[in-house]
């Protein structure tokens, strides 16, 4: 099947879908210019991933060969920067990639005031000087979790989601985290790993499966996932949280993200709750 590109109903945002690629653009500014030069990139994404999709599987090490494709380049940049924080394959960020380079083909061909690329939930973010872009969060059912707000000034031009619930499979068991980030594959790769730290381990509410049985070409190989989370009292959630947190802010710290907001059964824990607040029970740790 070959790529297909629609203007959407509303008549301002742009549709792009190939094989497991689905992307909701916006462009305000030079829109036309910017969604023939999204649509123009688009063409060879997929294939470009698949010719080096053996390799983007592979664990991430310090030593690893660098891949040739561009968007294959910014997953290795992105991964490559959280080695310190437990096993990780390139594939943790090819979500951000596809978004953050669509981005950068439409503000490099056209002059844009605000644009986005959403893929799947992992978006990237052009704001000029004055600009602001807020989304809603919603949870797995829907309910919605809280507000992301950003300013021009706050530098983010990624976000993405990640946790149990999501497209990618979990060792956690965070119904999602939410990062911002300079660029979507660094937030694509942190929202992995935070969520992958919300966790308890040998709980009895918690199933898990190898994930090459629950997906059998899953990068994780025979790494356990979480596939089933059961009812849990207001400690353990805390303990989940406080973990996913403690990373989170690691990450705050050495710069590489710029907030997170953790949920879980009701709960919740932020980074920084001017970027990220929640209608849930939030807590905010500096």
């Amino acid at each position: 099947m070959n790529p297909t590109a629609a203007i959407l109903p509303c008549g301002t945002r742009l549709h792009l879908q190939h094989g497991p690629i689905d992307l909701i653009i916006s462009a305000n500014g030079q829109r036309d210019r910017a969604f023939e030069a999204a649509n123009a990139r688009f063409q060879t994404i997929l294939t470009e991933l698949v010719a080096e999709l053996d390799m983007l599987k592979q664990p991430m090490t310090s030593t690893i060969a660098r891949p040739d494709g561009k968007v294959a380049q910014r997953m290795h940049a992105a991964a490559i920067l959280f080695g310190d924080y437990g096993f990780l394959t390139r594939m943790a960020a090819v979500a951000g990639s596809v978004a953050d380079t669509i981005l950068k083909a439409m503000t490099d061909g056209a002059d844009l005031r605000r644009a986005y690329v959403n893929n799947g939930g992992d978006i990237a973010l052009h704001l000029q000087a004055g600009e602001s872009y807020s989304s809603a969060m919603a949870g797995h059912d829907g309910r919605e979790l809280g507000q992301i707000v950003i300013q021009s000034t706050d530098n983010v031009g990624g976000i993405a989601t990640s946790g149990r619930h999501g497209r990618s499979l979990s060792s956690g068991i965070a119904d999602s985290v939410t990062v911002l980030a300079l660029c979507a594959a660094t937030a694509d790769v942190a929202a992995t790993l935070i969520a992958n730290s919300v966790d308890l381990q040998y709980h009895p509410a918690v199933t898990r499966r190898l994930a090459n049985e629950v997906v059998d070409d899953s990068d994780l190989g025979e790494r356990p996932v979480v596939v089933g989370c059961g009812p849990l009292a207001v400690s353990d959630r805390n303990t989940a949280l406080r973990a996913g947190l403690d990373c989170a802010l690691s990450m705050v710290k050495q710069n590489t993200i710029h907030a997170a907001a953790l949920f879980l059964q009701g709960d919740a824990l932020a980074t920084d709750t001017n970027m990220i607040s929640s209608h849930t029970r939030t807590q905010k740790y500096a």
